[in-house]
């Protein structure tokens, strides 16, 4: 069973980052994805390449990649880690109807990729957010999640659904 502390958080209740000097390099993946909804319409939209804004999924995927590599800047306890490989699929998905997105994040190092993952997925959602609010305002972001994540300590993880 998963150490339930916060490890975040030193004995005096304040934030701090994890020293992560003592534990060995290991290769760490990890995988997230989350889902943008929209009308049919608007996905035909993105689909038929005619977008007001241009290329809406080859944008996001560029944007999620470089969100990955960023981590640090935007979530102030993650540590700067030299990505060794990123990828962002997105894909229409009419049943939603929207866009279906995950993001894989690798490294070799002391600390894993969740965030890293779970940053390129979110980022990349806001992207095809931002490129298609002015098609349809309804649009939204539901279920950015980590789907699995292997290396490191704590071991591997996969989402039960």
């Amino acid at each position: 069973m998963a150490d339930k502390t916060l490890t975040h958080i030193d004995s005096k209740g304040e934030a701090r980052m994890v020293d992560v000097s003592g534990k060995d390099a290991t290769e760490r993946v990890a995988v997230a994805e989350g889902y943008v909804v929209m009308s049919k319409e608007t996905l035909a939209l993105i689909e038929s390449g005619n977008a007001r804004k241009g290329d809406v999924l080859g944008t996001a995927r560029i944007a999620g990649i470089m969100a990955a590599k960023r981590t640090s800047d935007l979530i102030p306890l993650c540590h700067p880690l030299a990505l060794s490989k990123v990828t962002l699929d997105i894909t229409p998905d009419l049943s939603l109807p929207g866009c279906r997105v995950e993001a894989s994040v690798k490294v070799t190092g002391p600390t894993g990729v969740e965030m890293e993952a779970l940053t390129a997925v979110a980022v990349a959602c806001l992207t095809i957010y931002d490129m298609i609010k002015a098609a349809e305002r309804g649009v939204h972001i539901e279920g950015i999640r980590l789907l699995e994540k292997s290396g490191g300590l704590s071991g591997s993880y996969k989402h039960a659904g």
